[in-house]
């Protein structure tokens, strides 16, 4: 979908322009607080070399940053080969020019997100929650759609804007912190007029600090909405099952497991938003994502095909209105791209036992854990750094010899 691919590509113009304007806004106001005699030019200045090197930042190592803070971690086949083969399936199916890169986020919280500027250096990363709460067909939906944001070019988006508005709140923090902690510098010799106007200046200074990153976050979520329905469409067309994306959204919805390595930041990048409070199922209240419920609707309501159109059919009955989600080049392909048959096996939404025991494992395995399985059934951990050559089972004393 080129038309949509150049949309994004506008959009990643217009986000970088805009959170670059605020960052010039900002470095105005915080420079005029400080220095009235021409600090403002000073404070642009400033704004504008660290505007150069968030850029360069974002382009050359935005993904590895945005992967280090979400605790994301790169893993071999070796460690979940199913993960691998889904992803390889609907990196073919997309026709993505490279294979993705594979990691694990070690939380028991289901989510997934995709990264990275190029199609041909992109990744995408899971969590341990959501490998062991899938089947096959849910992980394939939930896979596809973040394929779907790498070919979209949303990834790229994302990043720019993940690392901008990240830069934005820490700009800000600084100042209101160096306020709370310093005080305002005043010039000695300004006369009362101009200490009033300094005075104003510094209120606006801090108006603007306070303002700034949640104006920069709202334009932020704003041009970001539309691309998760999007992504859901695409997936549905590489997977021929939109059941399967459906029964993961609503899996990851009923969790109530915290992913306590996300944040405002990084929220919007996943599936289905993560911020929520602990303990607590996710609702439709949420300014980064379309409501789980609605898109969940829309896809149960396919029918006939799985092809762009009938995505957008789906989404004008459950909407109840006529705006077009899909480019009017997806919508001109009539190909008829039949359903998949239903292939899902009914499980439980809540997290079971062997959920849980599924999900250590996993974790395990991450962090590089050697499992021996023994005759009498038992599974023995054996953490990374342990350094003798045999061990012992605890349940029936078989002796076991570990290659290190």
């Amino acid at each position: 979908m080129w038309e949509l691919i150049e949309a994004n590509k506008r959009k990643s113009l217009i986000l970088f322009f805009s959170l670059g304007l605020t960052l010039l806004l900002l470095g105005y106001f915080f420079g005029s607080a400080y220095y009235p005699d021409g600090g403002g030019f000073i404070g642009i200045f400033f704004a504008l070399v660290i505007w150069g090197i968030l850029s360069l930042i974002s382009y050359f190592s935005g993904s590895k940053i945005l992967l280090a803070v979400s605790g994301a971690k790169e893993v071999t086949k070796e460690v979940h080969p199913q993960l691998f083969n889904v992803v390889e399936e609907m990196k073919i199916s997309a026709g993505l020019p490279a294979m993705p890169k594979v990691y694990i986020i070690n939380e028991a919280a289901p989510n997934a997100f995709a990264t990275g500027i190029k199609p041909e250096n992109s990744a995408v990363a899971v969590t341990a929650g959501l490998l062991a709460r899938l089947n096959r067909d849910e992980l394939q939906g939930v896979v596809a759609h973040e394929v779907s944001h790498i070919v979209n070019r949303d990834v790229m988006f994302m990043t720019f804007a993940g690392i901008m508005l990240g830069s934005i709140v820490l700009i800000s923090e600084v100042f209101l912190r160096s306020l709370w902690f310093g005080g305002g510098r005043y010039s000695s010799k300004s006369s009362k007029s101009s200490g009033q106007g300094q005075m104003i200046v510094m209120i606006v200074a801090i108006v603007f600090a306070i303002l700034a990153p949640i104006l920069a976050q709202l334009l932020y979520f704003a041009i970001s909405r539309k691309r998760e329905y999007l992504a859901d469409a695409s997936a549905v067309r590489y997977t021929r099952y939109p059941e399967g994306l459906a029964s993961a959204l609503e899996k990851i919805a009923n969790s109530t497991e915290e992913l306590k390595t996300a944040n405002k930041v990084t929220a919007p990048m996943y599936i289905a938003n993560p911020l929520k409070q602990k303990g607590q199922k996710l609702t439709d209240l949420t300014s980064t994502h379309p409501p789980i419920s609605e898109r969940i609707r829309i896809l149960r309501e396919m029918s006939g095909g799985a092809n762009y159109v009938n995505y957008q059919n789906a989404f004008n009955k459950i909407k109840r209105s006529n705006s077009q989600i899909i480019p009017s080049s997806g919508l001109a392909d009539q190909t008829s791209i039949g359903l998949k048959e239903a292939t899902v096996i009914p499980s439980s939404l809540g997290l079971n036992k062997q959920m849980k025991r599924d999900t250590g494992d996993i974790m395990m395995k991450v962090n590089q854990y050697a499992f021996i399985q023994c005759t009498c059934g038992l599974k023995i951990k054996i953490p990374p750094d342990y350094k003798k050559s045999e061990l012992f089972c605890p349940r029936c004393g078989r002796k076991h010899s570990i290659l290190n």
